[in-house]
């Protein structure tokens, strides 16, 4: 396998601001992606709001955090080199089908009433599954559609479309869950993910782009050889770093505690208070999305998403101990904001350095990182919330994960050649 050279911690610019958008296939799959996505967090907030009213458990929340994202840590880097050798557009298509297969489930128990303990974590465990065979292939389908001077601004698109639908789906599932109901809201989901199924279908985005054959999928092995050829890459290094670190502490795991904060909060109906803190979430995310493609205001490169990711440690942790709605609002803004900043120019850096012909794989250890390190900010959070209160847990976990920044931040490369790997 070839090495990837890294020339430096900054990305390449683009030749125009949302240059991708151009192309009309690229238009198509960043929204699908963006629908997809919005979908996929849609269910959370549901069954997420579901399995709290119902049986009032942080333990069980934490596994909620824990089963989506144990098959990223245990099956990234195997998914990415499927999606390396089989057409990612098969390997989309069939995750969102177990996707629709959850939300219907889900549904059905909802309206019988018949939801218990076990379902939950069948159903929680299965949606993880899916979440993996999607991730890594849908990042690299991107590569087939666009021409490569339109790549860096496809990568950093692709990544806000993701993290878009990530942030702006608990504020639209919040929304459904108030107006249909649990049930009916998450039928309704389910639909959600038929255009970007039935797009796919005849996409005409065959996986053109390899020029030389593609490894056979060799499971761990994989694994081994890849982080082989990356650690050359101290860009490539650190950003795997980081998404490890901040998916391990923080990760997502405060939105499963999310009905709890806002009950805490105190501020008028309780459903209402939890929507509008997600819709918070999720305006910072968009008000980001605008600005990493625009103008170059935030130029990629490594010592910036660490910083970004620094200061969301800092709005999260203060988020969690104010008692005062309308700040705690602000800070979720800025959260949302700071993490969709970070998160995909980590994502873009990754995979603008990665080796063509192993492209899959690098992005499976980035999301093995990113992702299935996730898994224990369960723990981190909600479990240890448990014991201690959620109101500690997670201001705990983000300084611990502010220092571990810092330090990573002091070995980070620095714009220009020559500097120490990560």
């Amino acid at each position: 396998m070839s090495t990837a050279t890294d020339p430096g911690g900054a990305l390449p610019v683009a030749p125009a601001s949302f240059a991708a958008f151009r192309h009309p296939g690229f238009r198509m799959y960043f929204f699908g992606t963006a629908t997809a996505m919005l979908a996929d967090n849609i269910e959370h907030v549901i069954s997420y709001w579901v399995i709290f009213q119902k049986f009032h458990s942080p333990a069980l929340g934490g596994f909620a955090v824990i089963s989506h994202w144990a098959p990223f840590l245990l099956f990234s880097v195997y998914s990415g080199a499927l999606a390396d050798r089989f057409d990612p557009r098969r390997i989309v298509q069939l995750g969102m089908l177990i996707f629709m297969s959850v939300s219907i489930a889900w549904g059905v128990l909802f309206l019988t009433g018949a939801l218990q303990e076990w379902h939950a974590r069948v159903l929680l465990t299965i949606h993880g599954f899916a979440g993996v065979l999607w991730g890594p292939a849908s990042q690299l389908l991107l590569h087939d559609i666009v021409q490569p001077a339109e790549l860096p601004s496809a990568v950093r698109l692709g990544a806000t479309a993701r993290y878009l639908g990530m942030l702006t789906g608990p504020a639209v599932g919040g929304v459904l869950l108030i107006a249909f109901g649990p049930a009916h809201g998450i039928f309704i989901n389910a639909l959600i993910y038929l255009p970007m199924i039935l797009w796919l279908w005849k996409a005409p985005f065959a996986p053109k782009h390899r020029e030389t054959a593609t490894p056979a999928v060799r499971g761990f092995a994989d694994l081994l050889a890849t982080l082989r050829s990356i650690r050359n890459n101290p860009t490539v290094l650190c950003m795997v770093f980081l998404g490890g670190l901040a998916a391990f502490f923080v990760g997502n795991a405060y939105q499963a505690q999310m009905p709890a904060f806002a009950s805490d909060l105190g501020h008028g109906d309780p459903g209402v208070s939890y929507s509008m803190l997600l819709a918070a979430d999720a305006a910072g995310a968009l008000t980001a999305g605008f600005v990493l493609e625009s103008r170059g205001l935030l130029h990629p490169a490594a010592r910036t998403a660490l910083l970004l990711a620094m200061a969301w440690c800092i709005a999260l942790g203060t988020f969690a101990v104010v008692r005062i709605y309308p700040i705690a609002l602000a800070l979720l803004f800025a959260a949302g904001f700071l993490e969709l900043s970070f998160n995909s120019m980590a994502q873009a850096l990754v995979q603008l350095s990665a080796p063509p012909a192993i492209r899959g794989r690098v992005i499976g250890v980035f999301s093995m990182a990113a992702s299935g390190m996730r898994m224990f900010s369960g723990i981190t959070v909600g479990i240890v919330g448990s014991l201690i209160g959620i109101h500690y847990s997670l201001p705990l976990s983000a300084a611990v994960l502010l220092i571990a920044i810092a330090i990573l931040l002091s070995f980070a490369p620095k714009a220009g050649p020559g500097h120490d790997p990560c």
